[in-house]
């Protein structure tokens, strides 16, 4: 997933050669023709309007053209669609899983600011920087293996246990967030309690969780 990316064959190939599936998303700009079309027109022509929701095999670009399978989305209240290029069959793909991308803004904010601070090291030599990113993403493995296994084992709310005017009712109306605490900052939290404690250093396990619909 990456935002608005898919333009040339080559990056296509590139992703395919690495066994992955692309799913990027691109503007409206762009020229598409279905697959037993006839003529190309542009995608903010086709698209216009909120409420939509369409998908099929396409080729996509007038120069450079590529057969790849379109997914469009656009719900109400929202200033433009999901435009998705994908090599996954229409059957097999949802436009809403490229809400899982907004996670990806989140791991640029642990890599740097929030978790290992990656911006303070300044490093110019790329061998230097490619061992340092390679503890980065070693830890991360483990801070998030342990902080995700925490976070399933988490009781379920007792919200609805509680009466109609309660001031916690109230404030958790207003949260649009599922998790309070991340699973990053979760897992580093009980690494540090068990250094702290003088206890065996804690091993994880990756629990998925359900696709987006």
């Amino acid at each position: 997933m990456a935002d608005r990316g898919l333009y040339a064959h080559w990056l296509l190939e590139a992703i395919q050669k690495c066994k992955w599936h692309p799913f990027l998303r691109i503007n409206d700009r762009i020229f598409f023709r279905p697959k037993d079309g006839t003529e190309f027109k542009a995608l903010h022509l086709a698209f216009h309007q909120p409420g939509c929701t369409w998908s099929g095999e396409v080729t996509c670009f007038k120069t450079h053209p590529i057969e790849i399978t379109l997914l469009v989305r656009w719900e109400e209240g929202h200033e433009e669609p999901w435009l998705i290029l994908t090599d996954l069959p229409t059957e097999q793909a949802l436009p809403c899983w490229y809400g899982l991308r907004a996670w990806i803004e989140c791991g640029f904010k642990h890599i740097k600011s929030a978790g290992w601070h990656w911006q303070y090291t300044r490093m110019l030599d790329p061998e230097r920087a490619t061992r340092f990113w390679l503890a980065i993403a070693v830890a991360t493995l483990w801070v998030l293996s342990i902080g995700g296994s925490a976070d399933a084992n988490i009781p379920a709310s007792s919200l609805g246990a509680l009466s109609e005017n309660h001031i916690v009712r109230r404030r958790s109306s207003k949260k649009s967030c599922t998790r309070l605490l991340s699973c990053f900052h979760r897992g580093i939290m009980i690494i540090l309690t068990s250094l702290i404690a003088q206890r065996q250093l804690p091993l994880g396990r990756f629990i998925p969780e359900p696709w987006p619909t």
